[in-house]
This record gives structure tokens, sequence and C-alpha cells, in this order.
């Protein structure tokens, strides 16, 4: 049976809100919350990448807080990046992953990114901004 209001109706929830997505992919409490008992105001910039990478990394005793410290860190470089590099904007994978895309079409997997700086602190959020921001 064809019922043809159904599929445009199903077409519409595709439809993404950009700046909405980008607004909640912000938010990134733990890591807002976190800066701010060390003195660090999270402005959205380059510098405040450079100031993150300077946290003494107490929470790499508790895996948890890897885990969700490091989802906030990848959020919080795509947004710096989103709203510093010109033509950069958050795209959602099929699978559900955030992803930073460029005009050239690169794509950035950030939140991996944030894991790794979470759990390690290599590469640092700085050092990786700079590599998008050079394109």
């Amino acid at each position: 049976m064809n019922i043809p209001f159904l599929g445009d109706r199903a077409e519409k929830h595709r439809i993404h809100d950009a700046e909405g997505i980008a607004e909640l992919l912000a938010e990134c409490e733990l890591l807002r919350s976190h800066a701010a008992r060390e003195g660090i105001q999270l402005d959205d910039s380059a510098s405040s990448l450079e100031a993150l990478d300077q946290l003494v990394p107490r929470w790499r005793d508790d895996e948890e807080t890897v885990s969700w410290l490091g989802n906030d860190a990848g959020l919080y470089l795509g947004t710096v990046i989103v709203r510093t590099v010109g033509g950069a904007a958050w795209e959602i994978r099929p699978d559900g992953q955030p992803v930073v895309r460029l005009d050239s079409g690169r794509e950035f997997d950030v939140v991996a990114s944030g894991h790794e700086w979470a759990a390690s602190g290599v590469p640092e959020l700085s050092q990786l901004y700079a590599e998008v921001a050079e394109e």
C-alpha cells in the first residue's frame, strides 16, 4: 500500500536544525564545570583550548570521568572549530556520531580526539585546533 503522506512526514523528521544542534553540542557541562573550578573560562576561543591543555589531569584515575570529560573535550574542541574556522560545520553521521566537516570535505572526529586527550593528553586540543585552522 502506498501512502504518500507517510513518506513526506518521515522525511520532515530528518531535517536538522544546525544552530540548535550546535548549541546542544556546545553545552559540555562537565568540562565547563571542571575548567571553572580551575579558574579557566571557556569562551569558545583557541586560547581556551591552550588553557585546557595546561590542566593537571587529576581525572585520569577515574575511568568514568575520563570518558565523560573526553566526550565534553571533543565537543568543546568541535565548538571552537565551528565558531572560529570559516566553513566548518557540525555534521551528525548516520551512526549518531557528531563530527566537524570543513568546506574541503575533510571530516574530524573531534569526540575521538577528546577521548585521547582526556586519557593521555596527546594530542593537545590546541594542537588539533591549529591543524584544522591551517586548512
